[in-house]
């Protein structure tokens, strides 16, 4: 009885997961110099919409200083710029960093 699902079954099942596709991991983008699509496009859990509302909220207030300023926009929380964090760019170089985390490495610099 399970002869059958042993032989026949159970490749096939497995060879499909050659096709299962990798969660979507965000890419690193510059928040301060990309349009909506390029964020959309980059960012776990950013859509067309929210991605608007990144750029019009920088076009309104000026450049982020920190990704923390994100979970200001309607529509993004402090989740959503944690699950993104690594790939949030400030400048074209380096990781993103909290306001905080600067701010202490500022200190410890002096």
């Amino acid at each position: 009885m399970f002869r059958p699902f042993l032989v026949f079954i159970a490749p096939l099942m497995l060879s499909s997961l050659m096709f299962v596709q990798p969660v979507h991991a965000a890419t690193p983008v510059n928040i301060n110099t990309a349009d909506a699509q390029t964020l959309a496009d980059s960012l776990d859990g950013i859509g067309l919409t929210k991605a608007q509302a990144i750029v019009a909220q920088r076009e309104a207030h000026g450049p982020y200083k920190n990704v923390d300023e994100l979970a200001q926009v309607k529509g993004i929380s402090t989740s959503l710029v944690e699950r993104n964090r690594d790939a949030l760019r400030l400048a074209d170089a380096a990781p993103a960093t909290a306001g905080k985390a600067t701010a202490k490495s500022a200190k410890a610099k002096e």
